[in-house]
């Protein structure tokens, strides 16, 4: 799939998780649930595609190193250090050390669980395309696709995307339901 589809998709499916397990922080989900996607997936792609010269050119080729679920959750994770360095400086780089301007256990386990997730979102969308994702069979890298869509296929992508865009919208109806219905 394209980088731009990844990016919708995996930020609305991590504020959808997000909003269903923090609620109150659907502003934050959304905004560190953008963060965490673009780089997560940027990192995932940047690294895990290399490319081939062949007499007909440069083929564009993905390795095991981060299309592999256990590789692409340890890179997710590695995706939130960015992430998490800017929470920091924006709570403790101020002068301000009260208990409002504190890094809360909550926003710790919406960034964790961010990280965790942002991996195997990419690697849900890449299984749909021609060439999959690689899993380990009889100790070799085995290529495992469910579908055989090019990468630039406008159907499949706009599905994703219209995925993406439905999970953030049903993220923001979780947050106005509970905000307005219940007291904290």
């Amino acid at each position: 799939m394209k980088l731009r589809t990844h990016y919708i998709f995996s930020t609305g499916l991590l504020t959808f998780l997000d909003s269903v397990l923090f609620h109150e922080y659907f502003y934050y989900a959304l905004i560190l649930s953008g963060m965490v996607s673009v780089i997560g997936n940027s990192l995932i792609d940047r690294i895990g595609h290399k490319e081939i010269a062949t007499r007909y050119g440069y083929i564009p080729v993905r390795t095991p190193l981060t299309h592999t679920i256990p590789r692409s959750v340890v890179w997710g994770i590695v995706s939130i250090i960015p992430v998490f360095i800017l929470l920091l400086i924006y709570y403790y780089g101020f002068s301000y050390h009260e208990y409002y301007f504190s890094l809360s256990n909550k926003v710790l386990m919406l960034i964790l669980l961010n990280g965790v997730v942002v991996g195997p979102s990419h690697l849900l969308l890449d299984v749909f395309t021609e060439r999959g994702i690689y899993v380990k069979k009889y100790g070799r890298w085995k290529r495992f696709a469910l579908a055989h869509f090019r990468y630039d296929n406008p159907l499949a992508n706009g599905l994703a995307i219209l995925l993406g865009v439905i999970m953030l919208l049903a993220a923001l109806y979780l947050h106005n339901y509970h905000y307005y219905n219940y007291d904290f």
